[in-house]
């Protein structure tokens, strides 16, 4: 084996895993960063900040971009393949965590400011190295049948819903409830029993058919969390499984 292979396969474990002092403290160094430059964003919105200040800020902002593009053209070096990195769920984080800066730089269209807005990416880096975010990840595999299922009863309950009121409310608030579409609207904030009050029934049928609404909307807003909790019993159990046999 080459000497480039073995520098390749000892970065490989530095950066994929924290196993070894040497992963451990790059992932520290690398959620320090992260945190680092959240709270540096969100003090370049402050309105008092002086010139000097801002300059400092800038300057982490640089420093920030670029760690963090070192440590994504790392991942993409010792990958195999490179592109199940690249396309990846982290690396598209971590494509988008440094992109808002390269795609700005020397632009000074307001318009192109908006993508600035991409930073906040960054905060998602932080997903790679919590074992609660993994085990999440894990608990939505198991459970995306059933979940799939609820998606779609869900979404028949919700076009029920804005058909029924619709023709409750119709003819006594045709500016409000125009249409079934307009309706759904109404539907979807009655079911997950929000409320906003923009859309109220004003005859005795609507009301009483949003009260049938609330009830079986409060149903449907805990089946979810059930099934997520489930889940998540069971992905812990897999993981203590797999910690005693390694």
């Amino acid at each position: 084996m080459s000497l480039y292979q073995d520098v390749q396969r000892g970065m490989r474990r530095v950066v994929e895993s924290a196993d070894t002092s040497a992963g451990r403290f790059f992932d520290l160094c690398i959620q320090v960063t992260i945190l680092v430059a959240l709270v540096s964003y969100s003090l370049e919105t402050l309105p008092e900040i002086n010139a000097d200040q801002r300059r400092l800020l800038e300057r982490i902002e640089l420093l920030s971009i670029t760690i963090f593009t070192c440590e994504y053209l790392l991942r993409i070096w010792v990958a195999q393949p490179r592109t199940s990195y690249i396309f990846s769920f982290y690396g598209i984080v971590d494509f988008f965590a440094i992109a808002p800066f390269y795609f700005s730089l020397g632009v000074d269209l307001r318009s192109l400011r908006a993508i600035r807005f991409l930073r906040v990416f960054s905060m998602l880096k932080l997903m790679r190295f919590s074992k609660a975010i993994r085990r999440i990840g894990t608990a939505f595999s198991l459970a995306k049948g059933e979940l799939v299922l609820y998606l779609s009863f869900s979404c028949v309950v919700i076009f029920i819903a804005g058909t029924g009121i619709y023709q409750f409310e119709h003819a006594a608030q045709p500016d409000i409830f125009s249409s079934i579409p307009a309706s759904l609207w109404w539907a979807i904030v009655t079911l997950t029993t929000v409320g906003y009050g923009d859309m109220l029934p004003i005859t005795a049928g609507g009301r009483v058919f949003t009260v049938l609404i609330l009830m079986v909307g409060l149903g449907l807003v805990a089946v979810p969390a059930g099934i997520v909790s489930s889940a998540l019993s069971e992905a812990r159990r897999l993981e203590e499984e797999a910690s005693r046999i390694e």
